[in-house]
């Protein structure tokens, strides 16, 4: 299956890439838009600054392809500062593409950033989830979804509290985790995204 992830400029694309290859995919790393609209799944993936992220990809269009293709229940995965992206507004600074009604935090915990492994914890169905509840995934992030807002987290983590680790609404998703340093359990993920698309 062909998978485009939307080139904004960061980082760490190399290894999701890789990771989606092994997941049975085809992956490219574009910024043509008009890839990245019609794709079967779109990915926005990488580490990097939210406001700077947003900037990269409205450079190339990006933002208004992942819109028009989200409007069109198109699937879109965000991973890290990608799922942050699809939120409305960062207290790091700018706004998102506004595909999920809620903000973007800095952590409250008292170690900032949060860097490591935490076991996820599934707090209503989902696909993308499946045979993740209790898994142990890799985070790297000063930054979360608000962790009070009901009806689009569907994992979170503790962290000093709860700090949220996937949301999910129509075919807008994203792990704040990172799966291609997850191991197993990231694999799992990405297998997963791979029958939620092609479902959608």
């Amino acid at each position: 299956m062909r998978v485009v992830i939307a080139d904004y400029g960061g980082s760490n694309l190399h290894s999701v890439t890789s990771a989606l290859a092994r997941a049975g995919c085809d992956p490219v790393v574009s910024v043509d838009a008009a890839e990245v609209r019609e794709a079967p799944l779109a990915v926005i993936a990488g580490v990097g600054h939210v406001q700077s992220a947003a900037r990269g990809l409205a450079d190339n269009g990006l933002d208004e392809a992942i819109l028009e293709r989200a409007s069109a229940e198109r699937p879109v995965l965000g991973i890290c500062v990608g799922m942050q992206l699809l939120c409305d507004e960062s207290e790091e600074g700018g706004g998102g593409l506004g595909l999920l009604a809620v903000p973007v935090r800095r952590l409250r915990s008292r170690r900032v950033p949060h860097m490591g492994w935490n076991a996820l914890e599934v707090v209503r169905p989902s696909v993308l989830l499946d045979g993740l509840d209790g898994s142990d995934v890799y985070f790297a992030h000063s930054y979360a979804v608000e962790p009070t807002v009901p009806g689009v987290i569907v994992a979170q983590v503790d962290h000093d509290g709860a700090v949220t680790a996937a949301v999910e609404q129509g075919a807008v998703a994203g792990v704040q985790f990172h799966p291609e340093r997850s191991g197993p359990a990231g694999a799992r993920l990405l297998a997963n995204v791979v029958r939620w698309s092609r479902s959608a």
